[in-house]
C-alpha cells in the first residue's frame, strides 16, 4: 500500500523524538529518516522509538560519497554505507538513499568506476539485509556536492546493468518534475523507482534547492503523482522540503498541508 512519509530534513530544527511525536499526531503513517538525527539520539534507542511509534520507514538518508567529494576515501565511504545498510535493515526501511558523490575532478568514466566498485561491494550486504539501495540523480545545477549522475536515463541504465531488485533509484520531483519527456515515459521509469521524493519549485534549480510546499510552486505535482500511479507505481512518497520558506514556526502547518494535499491528489485514484 502506498504511503506518504514526512522526511526529517523538512523539520530540520526539531530533534528526532519531536519528529516522531509530531508526525504521529499529524496523522502520518510513515517517516523518512535522516542519519544525523538518529546518531544524535542514539541509533539503538531510535530503532526502538520508531517501532513503538508504529511509523513505517519509507527511506533512510543517506550513504555514499564514493568519489571522495566529501573528503573521505572510497573505502571509508563503503564502510559507512555498510553501517547504514545494517541500520536500514534494523529499521525495516523501504530503501537506503545513495548519493554517489560529485565528479571531484574525475572524468565521468572514472567516477562511474568508483561508484560501480562500491556497489559491487555493497550489493550482497544489501541483499542479505533485504535493503534496497536507491541511487538519487539530481539536476545538474544542484549536483556538484552530491552526485555526478544528473539525468534519469543514465541512472536507469546503471540500475538495469545490475538487474537486481536491491538496486533502484530515487525520483525527486524537485529535480525532474518539470521534464515533459520524463512525464511522457513514466511507465518505463516506474519499475526502477525505490521512493519518490516530493518537493515543489518556483525558482530555477540551484545548489540551495529552495523548495516550496506541495502545490505551492510551478510543478504539476498532482498530475505527476497520479501519472506515476497510473503507470503502475505502488511504492511510497516522501515529502522532502528545504529552503527559506521552510521555517520552524511553520512546521506544524507544513505537516498538515502536505498530508491534505496528498490525500486530495489520491482521492480520485483510490475511488476508481
Amino acid at each position: 500500500m502506498t504511503m506518504l512519509s514526512m522526511n526529517e530534513v523538512t523539520t530540520y530544527r526539531w530533534p528526532f523524538e519531536e519528529d516522531v511525536r509530531n508526525y504521529v499526531e499529524a496523522g502520518y503513517e510513515a517517516i523518512g529518516l535522516w542519519r544525523p538525527k538518529l546518531s544524535d539520539y542514539g541509533e539503538e534507542q531510535a530503532v526502538d522509538l520508531v517501532r513503538e511509534s508504529g511509523l513505517q520507514v519509507t527511506n533512510l538518508l543517506w550513504a555514499g560519497g564514493f568519489t571522495g567529494s566529501d573528503g573521505r576515501t572510497p573505502d571509508e565511504s563503503v564502510q559507512d554505507a555498510i553501517q547504514a545498510i545494517r541500520l536500514a535493515g534494523a529499521l525495516g526501511a523501504g530503501c537506503l538513499v545513495i548519493y554517489p558523490g560529485g565528479r571531484n575532478n574525475h572524468i565521468y568514466s572514472h567516477a562511474e568506476r568508483l561508484l560501480r566498485g562500491a556497489l559491487d561491494q555493497l550489493h550482497d550486504y544489501a541483499a542479505d539485509a533485504e535493503v534496497v539501495l536507491a541511487i538519487e540523480p539530481m539536476h545538474a545545477a544542484c549536483a556538484a556536492d552530491w552526485t555526478f549522475l544528473t539525468d534519469l536515463e543514465s541512472t536507469v541504465a546503471l540500475c538495469e546493468s545490475y538487474s537486481s531488485p536491491f538496486l533502484k533509484l530515487v525520483f525527486d520531483t524537485y529535480h525532474f518534475g518539470h521534464d515533459r519527456a520524463v512525464l511522457a515515459n513514466l511507465a518505463e521509469l516506474v519499475p526502477h523507482i525505490g521512493v519518490v521524493h516530493l518537493g515543489d519549485r518556483c525558482e530555477s534549480h540551484s545548489p540551495d534547492q529552495d523548495r516550496r510546499q506541495l502545490g505551492a510552486g510551478r510543478l504539476e505535482l498532482a498530475e505527476l503523482i497520479r501519472g506515476l500511479m497510473d503507470a503502475g507505481y505502488t511504492g511510497d512518497f516522501d515529502v522532502e522540503l528545504i529552503g527559506q520558506e521552510i521555517e520552524p514556526a511553520r512546521y506544524q502547518a507544513i505537516l498538515k498541508d502536505s498530508l491534505q494535499f496528498f490525500e486530495r491528489v489520491l482521492s480520485p485514484v483510490r475511488g476508481r
